[in-house]
C-alpha cells in the first residue's frame, strides 16, 4: 500500500483509512462478522484478489481479525482499533447524505449492491412467525435481471434468484433507480406510491409491514443541504 512517508499520526491513519475500499470494508464489518463472500457483495466492483489482499493488510495492521463463524468457514470482524474507525465511517455517511445527493449517474446505479443491501439490511422479524415471500420486479431491467425474491422465515431474509415456491405474499414493482432512491431516503415509499413510481400488491399484513421490513437506517432521515438537490 502507498505510504505518505511521514511519521505524523494523521498521515499514518490516512494510509489505512483513506486507501481505496477500506472505508467500505469497515462499513460492512461495522454490522458484525462477515464471510468473504458477504463482503464481496458489498463491494461488487472490487476483484476477489484485491479484496483478499486488502483484508490481509487490514489484519496485519490490527484493524480486522479473522473470526470463526462456524462450519469451517472463517470470516472477518473488526478489532478494537477497527471499531474506533466506525464513527469516522458514520461521519462520512452523514456528510454524504447532506452534500452529495443528486440524480444518480448510470455508473452509480448498481443492481447487485441494491439487492444485497435489501437482503442484509431488512428486518424479517416484523412479520412475526409468518413466512413472507416478497417478489421484487425491477420494471426497467432485462428479463434475466428483472425479478428477485426475498424469502423471510425463522428470523432470516434470504435473497433468491429463482422463485422458491410457496405462497407469494407481497409483490413490489418499481424501476432500479427508484428502488435505490427509496433505499437512500431520497424518495419516501408514500411519495413513490402516490406518484405511481412504486406498486405494492398482496396481503394486507405484508403491505402494512413493508416499510418496517425495509429497515432504512437513520441516514435516510437526513435532509440534503446541497443547493438544487
Amino acid at each position: 500500500m502507498k505510504s505518505y512517508g511521514q511519521f505524523c499520526p494523521v498521515a499514518k491513519a490516512a494510509e489505512l483509512f483513506c486507501e481505496r475500499w477500506s472505508a467500505l470494508i469497515i462499513r460492512d464489518l461495522a454490522s458484525g462478522p462477515r464471510r468473504f463472500s458477504e463482503l464481496q457483495k458489498g463491494v461488487p466492483l472490487m476483484s476477489p484478489s484485491i479484496l483478499s489482499s486488502r483484508l490481509k493488510w487490514l489484519v496485519a495492521e490490527g484493524v480486522v481479525a479473522r473470526y470463526d463463524i462456524g462450519a469451517k468457514r472463517p470470516g472477518y470482524v473488526l478489532t478494537e482499533a477497527g471499531r474506533e474507525f466506525v464513527p469516522l465511517v458514520e461521519a462520512l455517511g452523514i456528510w454524504g447524505q447532506r452534500w452529495t445527493r443528486r440524480e444518480l449517474m448510470d455508473h452509480e446505479i448498481d443492481l447487485g449492491l441494491l439487492v444485497w443491501s435489501l437482503e442484509s439490511s431488512s428486518n424479517p422479524d416484523v412479520f412475526g412467525r409468518k413466512r413472507c415471500l416478497i417478489q421484487l420486479e425491477l420494471t426497467d431491467q432485462p428479463e434475466a435481471k428483472r425479478y428477485w425474491w426475498f424469502l423471510n422465515q425463522k428470523g432470516r431474509c434470504e435473497l433468491c434468484v429463482d422463485n422458491p415456491g410457496g405462497e407469494l405474499n407481497l409483490y413490489v414493482a418499481c424501476t432500479l433507480p427508484d428502488a435505490i432512491y427509496i433505499v437512500r431516503g431520497d424518495l419516501t415509499t408514500a411519495m413513490a406510491i402516490e406518484t405511481r413510481r412504486l406498486e405494492l400488491l398482496g396481503d394486507a399484513w405484508a403491505r402494512r409491514r413493508f416499510v418496517e421490513w425495509l429497515n432504512l437506517g437513520p441516514l435516510t432521515q437526513m435532509r440534503s443541504h446541497r443547493p438544487g438537490a
